[in-house]
């Protein structure tokens, strides 16, 4: 279980940095997959990591992505 949160970890926060990177902050500066450069994995996680109400990767309707609180 350790090893698989900890990869779980590690990958939001690979995402969550790349979005910063693109000052994907809000749902008007939100970016697709492709402009934030996320590889294939990383586009693979999306769905589990953009999910959820309490998540901090935020999915807009025409499949764009942004942080919506910051560290």
């Amino acid at each position: 279980m350790e090893a698989s949160s900890g990869t779980v970890y590690a990958m939001r926060q690979r995402i969550i940095a790349k979005l910063l990177a693109n000052d994907a902050t809000s749902t008007i500066k939100a970016v697709t997959a492709q402009e934030a450069q996320l590889d294939m994995q990383e586009q693979n996680w999306l769905c589990y990591v953009a999910g959820g109400l309490n998540s901090e990767v935020k999915k807009t309707e025409d499949k764009r992505y942004y942080i919506s609180t910051y560290h």
